[in-house]
């Protein structure tokens, strides 16, 4: 299950140490990228979680007055496994 919250720049690192310090949500994948570097009109930042359910709604509950949860999240799942898909593809063209 994948969940995407938007952070202001100044709840970045709180909310990043809110995540890791619980040993529930900390096992799973989390990703942070900035709105801007994914060309999205947001402020901020996107945390993506993707884990099991019970691991998405901790992290719900430690953001949440940190982070919202993002509406548009398959237009941010998008942009990064086109940047995934680039950065594989790069790397594929250096090995030849």
């Amino acid at each position: 299950m994948k969940e995407v919250f938007l952070v202001l720049a100044e709840n970045k690192d709180k909310a990043e140490q809110a995540l890791r310090s619980d040993d529930l949500v900390s096992r799973q994948s989390i990703i942070v990228r900035s709105a801007p570097h994914l060309d999205i009109d947001e402020e901020g930042y996107f945390i993506i979680i993707d884990g099991s359910e019970e691991a998405v709604k901790k992290a719900h509950e430690l953001l949440d007055k940190l982070a919202k949860r993002y509406e548009h999240k398959e237009k941010v799942l998008a942009k990064v496994e086109e940047q995934e898909d680039k950065a594989i593809e790069g790397f594929g063209n250096i090995l030849g």
